[in-house]
């Protein structure tokens, strides 16, 4: 297949007509209309095989994983997701891959209200990268940096089973439910419902603990967890204690929601837990201080064996991971 008509399929077979798009794929560049009194929130995230995704991975499980880590950006930002850049690197143009993709992109879009508006096709290993673009009203944005002593530290979903099915796979075994692992589901109404309530949030991406540490830095202050407390999916139930927190708390690939929120708002949690049908779970306190303590349910301190993914380990403290 020419890289035109590579292009002109993938065009047709994402085809969703947006608010606010101008020009869409067709051009040197695309042109959106940004609403008065509106901020522009943008997100990028590259994907690479054998890397962020296994090399078996369905290619229409890509095509959702691909869009489905850029909408939980912009939903720890706050923002209302609404359009998206996508630069696809194939090793070969293969038009029924390339349809399961679209197919897959396309029905985490829809749900989303988000647009494909333009990118790039080149051939190489696979590789995607995905820009998503969002909007936020002036100065309400969620950022990392607002958390203060006293906050709740609460996440939403469960945490760790993306990375249990991951560690199998990675052994060897087969697993029949690799839904957490490839299908994550960005919460897009949640980061809404938290602008005006939560001081805080970030996406958990790379591991509860390596991503909490981002929002400790950022607003100069400690956290204390309950490791007990952590929400437990059905992947790491009949684990040991300890075995299951070093998943829940270093696993990554959750693409859940970790934000503070002030004590005075916590009411809004059974609230939002009803509206939005997701367990929102309490793990610990903001504190005075800096790092971050896990202890637990005997008030114990636990220290897992890892902080987390990182791309360059020879900058952190381990080298496996997504």
């Amino acid at each position: 297949m020419h890289e035109f008509e590579l292009i002109r399929q993938i065009q047709q077979e994402t085809s969703v007509s947006g608010e606010g798009v101008k020009l869409g794929i067709g051009d040197d560049a695309a042109i959106m209309e940004v609403p008065r009194g509106k901020f522009l929130v943008a997100a990028t995230d590259t994907l690479n095989a054998d890397r962020h995704f296994p090399a078996d991975t369905e290619a229409f499980d890509i095509g959702h994983k691909c869009l489905a880590v850029n909408l939980s950006d912009l939903a720890a930002m706050g923002a209302a997701p609404r359009w998206a850049l996508l630069s696809l690197s194939l090793p070969e143009s293969d038009a029924r891959w390339v349809r399961a993709f679209t197919a897959g992109f396309r029905s985490l879009a829809q749900v989303h209200n988000v647009s494909l508006v333009g990118g790039d096709t080149t051939r190489g290993p696979l590789s995607i990268n995905v820009t998503a673009l969002g909007l936020v009203d002036p100065g309400k944005g969620l950022l990392r940096s607002d958390a203060e002593a006293g906050d709740l530290i609460v996440v939403s979903g469960t945490l760790g089973g993306a990375a249990r099915v991951l560690d199998l796979l990675q052994r060897g075994t087969h697993v029949r439910d690799r839904e957490l692992l490839d299908r994550p589901q960005p919460r897009v109404r949640l980061g809404q419902a938290l602008l005006g309530y939560a001081n805080a949030c970030i996406d958990v991406s790379d591991g509860l603990l390596a991503d909490l540490k981002h929002i400790l830095e950022a607003s100069d202050c400690a956290a204390h967890i309950d490791a007990s407390a952590l929400p437990v999916p059905k992947e790491l139930q009949g684990l040991e204690d300890t075995r299951r927190w070093n998943y829940q708390l270093a696993g990554g690939d959750d693409y859940e929601l970790l934000f503070t929120l002030p004590p005075e708002h916590k009411g809004m949690l059974e609230h939002w837990q009803t509206e939005l049908n997701l367990d929102l779970t309490v793990i610990g306190r903001i504190e005075e201080g800096e790092g971050v303590q896990c202890f637990d349910a005997e008030g114990q301190p636990f220290e897992p064996d890892r902080a987390g993914f990182a791309h360059f380990p020879e900058d952190h403290d381990q080298s496996d991971g997504q």
